[in-house]
């Protein structure tokens, strides 16, 4: 928070103006698409376009007056359907990235140091992640150009470089310790590639034929079958039968049958003491796993699933960073770590003490928490956030 952020300002004028014009660009394809012009931002209005224009089928409703929902799960599924959904996807996505980062951000740097200075919160999420707030830099999207562009604003001054160290599959591994699954631990322990290895049990195939998509596939079953995506959901999201999606989730629990296991046991030690917790012993309390709603006990038994995994990852980078501060001001560095987001660490560092940086970080965040499985950090580096990640 006190170190802050340094940003290249006329390349964040630039974005703004160029997303602006996208933007523009996207609204006449919208207009043209829905043979009107409409406020796209007004639910009530793309609604009715949608549905009474259009004559899209329609999804679930809203509790509100204005009827059928155009929320992005509904959008993305009438994407399906007509491509003016998806250009109201692209216009809402670029619009929240401009007015968020590319149009506040310049507003938010501090006079006296030149530099954006995020607020920590340790007390926000339920299970204990770091969030960002004023600005957020936990959102900027990392797979999109968009947000790409916006990541290559956030630069070391002149001398110096970022470096991103960021926590390879965490929660899996986190997994594996916990629940000693035998598939996950042998993976782990080989070096192997977690999602390579799924997509080589699911499809039936050696790891070397597995496309990118098929790997991509692989690691939302990965992430869904762990967190209690059902069938129809996951279905949705591989874009494959609800049969398909039905078979992945039953070899894949017969193949992890460890985790499982040790996810049923949470709800149970949840049921029984009130609490589930971290591999630090950090608790979370779940009274509501024993009310008498079935949608709050569901939400319920789902907190107790995610939180001994996902709290404790939680834990785990907030040791390294610990850990990392300490070895850098011990061994008198001049590496500044000033941002984290999610699993990843991000320092700003004079060039000259880049390789030591590498070393000490690695060593630090490998070894914060000793687990069953090996702990793995990807590392880079760059002139800008970007460049690192």
């Amino acid at each position: 928070e006190l170190a802050g952020v340094k940003l290249d300002l006329p390349l964040l004028a630039k974005l703004s103006e160029g997303f602006g014009e996208q933007l523009t660009e996207l609204e006449r394809d919208i207009f043209r698409l829905s043979g009107m012009e409409f406020n796209i931002n007004s639910p009530k209005q793309l609604g009715e376009v949608l549905f009474e224009k259009l004559k899209l089928p329609a999804g679930k409703k809203t509790k509100t007056k204005s009827g059928l929902s155009t929320n992005v799960d509904e959008l993305e599924r009438l994407a399906e359907e007509h491509e003016v959904a998806r250009l109201i996807l692209n216009y809402r996505s670029l619009s929240k990235l401009k007015s968020t980062y590319t149009d506040a951000l310049p507003k938010l740097v501090e006079s006296s140091t030149g530099r954006v200075h995020t607020s920590y919160n340790q007390a926000v999420t339920n299970t204990g992640r770091l969030s960002s707030s004023e600005p957020n830099l936990q959102n900027i999207p990392v797979r999109t150009d968009e947000g790409r562009k916006i990541r290559r604003a956030f630069i070391a001054p002149e001398g110096s470089l970022l470096l991103s160290a960021d926590y390879s599959q965490i929660e899996l591994r986190v997994l594996a310790h916990l629940s000693e699954d035998r598939v996950f631990c042998d993976a782990f322990a080989r070096d192997e590639d977690i999602h390579t290895r799924t997509a080589s049990e699911v499809f039936g195939l050696f790891p070397e034929m597995v496309t990118p998509e098929m790997r991509r596939q692989a690691k939302t079953i990965n992430f869904g079958v762990i967190y209690g995506q059902g069938a129809f959901s996951l279905a949705r999201q591989l874009g494959v039968a609800r049969r398909v999606a039905e078979e992945f989730i039953t070899n894949y629990k017969e193949r992890h049958s460890g985790a499982m296991a040790f996810l049923d046991a949470c709800v149970r030690i949840a049921e029984e003491k009130g609490y589930v917790t971290t591999i630090l012993g950090r608790r979370l309390p779940i009274p509501e796993i024993a009310s008498a709603n079935g949608n709050v006990r569901a939400f319920a038994q789902r907190n107790a699933i995610n939180y001994p995994i996902q709290g404790s990852a939680a834990d785990i980078i907030k040791k390294a960073m610990v850990n990392v501060f300490e070895r850098i001001r011990r061994e008198g560095l001049k590496t500044r770590l000033i941002m984290q987001v999610h699993d990843e660490l991000v320092f700003e560092a004079p060039e000259e003490e880049k390789v030591v940086l590498e070393q000490l970080v690695r060593h630090e965040m490998e070894h914060a928490v000793p687990l069953r499985v090996p702990l793995k950090v990807d590392i880079n580096h760059g002139r800008n956030w970007s460049e690192a990640h």
